[in-house]
């Protein structure tokens, strides 16, 4: 893993974990506060949060996968994925948190799309390796005969 993206990847995990503490604890958060404020704020920030995670996870790792038929399962997104699986059944466990089916289902969404985006860039730079001849000086060359 690249240094910068393993230092990111732990740092966006320790704020999820200080996230998930503050909600476990009934703290009170600037977070908090804008996810009340807005309609469906639980379960955008549960996208947004997840999402970003899976996109510096799967990042941080290379984006290595293996297929599943035809679709690629990055081994970063079964981390956030297993993570975020462990985090809301905890919640059944948690007095001051409530098990919701929803808030699973939004972090899955959000790991999709960051999924999502990871292969559309990988796509177009295959595309876009290809379209490129590999020598530019050579690749015009004609002969006036």
């Amino acid at each position: 893993m690249p240094r910068f993206l393993k230092a990111s990847a732990l740092l966006f995990f320790l704020f999820i974990l200080w996230i998930i503490y503050l909600a476990n604890t009934g703290s009170s958060s600037i977070f908090f506060d804008l996810v009340r404020a807005m309609p469906y704020g639980d379960k955008l920030g549960h996208i947004a949060l997840f999402g970003t995670f899976g996109l510096i996870l799967i990042t941080a790792t290379r984006a290595t996968y293996f297929k599943l038929g035809f679709i690629r399962i990055y081994y970063g997104a079964i981390a956030v994925l297993g993570f975020a699986l462990i985090e809301e059944i905890s919640q059944a466990f948690v007095r001051s948190r409530t098990f919701d089916l929803l808030g699973l289902a939004a972090d899955i969404v959000g790991v999709i799309l960051a999924s999502s985006l990871v292969y559309l860039v990988q796509r177009a730079r295959n595309i876009n390796n290809l379209s490129q001849p590999e020598n530019p000086d050579t690749a015009s060359e004609t002969t006036d005969d």
